[in-house]
């Protein structure tokens, strides 16, 4: 059923450029983020970075079609914010828990990626959460390899949160991705008897991407109709990356 998703040998070392590409972007924004630098910097420096390599914004102007299109190159979502946050002009604090989602197009192929950054002093609770999302994406991945089944994956990462009290997200998923940014298959982070248990075969791309809170998997859209943040105002983290399945495992397409 997931055959037809599988990349070939040109259009993989597309997407590993592109996904090279958008790693040095984001090590350069980590490079930006701290106290007293606002999301609208951040975002004006990932469309100059991605511009100047001959890419495309993916993010930017997202959602067009139905005419609410989003306004930045960067997803900027802070402590409470999950996915899909606008950049403001709003400065960071010390304290911050920044979640940067990023994508970019290399000649009609997609990348994307994100990570959660630390700022400053922050709580012992931001530290194990982010740490714990971070390592719930290698649990996964670890599952990963040519044959390999989306429950495999799925358990793994769920297992590790949930096993450190955390809340799965489970409105959201990773996806396919390509000459689209979002391709089937969808990819849940926690089992559920509805699940679609594809198959991994060698050759597929995909965004994996664990989205972990601290006190409840519930949340709602904000006031500016994109940011998902949590229903409790608790902490949330996220770590994404494209990766390629291959024979044996799986390759970091994005690794920094």
């Amino acid at each position: 059923m997931t055959e037809h998703l599988v990349k070939t040998t040109e259009e993989i070392e597309k997407m590993r450029k592109g996904c090279a590409i958008l790693a040095g972007v984001m090590n350069e924004l980590e490079k930006m983020i701290d106290v007293g630098v606002t999301g609208l910097e951040i975002d004006t420096l990932a469309e100059k970075l991605i511009r100047a390599e001959g890419c495309e914004p993916a993010f930017k102007d997202y959602g067009a079609e139905e005419g609410n299109p989003f306004p930045g190159t960067v997803c900027f979502s802070m402590n409470d914010g999950i996915v899909h946050g606008i950049p403001t002009d709003r400065k960071i604090v010390d304290g911050d828990v920044v979640k940067i989602d990023i994508g970019l197009i290399y000649e009609e192929y997609y990348a994307d990626m994100a990570r959660s950054f630390l700022v400053g002093d922050v709580s012992e609770d931001a530290v194990k959460l982010v740490e714990t999302t971070r390592k719930a994406f290698y649990k996964g991945l670890a599952t990963i390899k040519d044959g390999s089944t989306l429950r495999d994956f799925a358990m793994a990462v769920q297992d590790h949160a949930e096993g450190k009290g955390y809340f799965m997200v489970k409105n959201l998923v990773g996806h396919g991705i390509g000459k689209n940014l979002h391709e089937p298959p969808q990819i849940p982070n926690f089992v559920s008897k509805k699940m679609d248990n594809f198959t991994f075969h060698t050759g597929m791309t995909v965004a994996l991407e664990p989205m972990v809170n601290i006190g409840t998997s519930e949340n709602k859209i904000s006031d500016d109709g994109w940011t998902f943040v949590t229903s409790d105002g608790s902490l949330s983290a996220h770590w994404e990356n494209t990766i390629l399945v291959t024979d044996k495992g799986s390759e970091i397409l994005t690794k920094v």
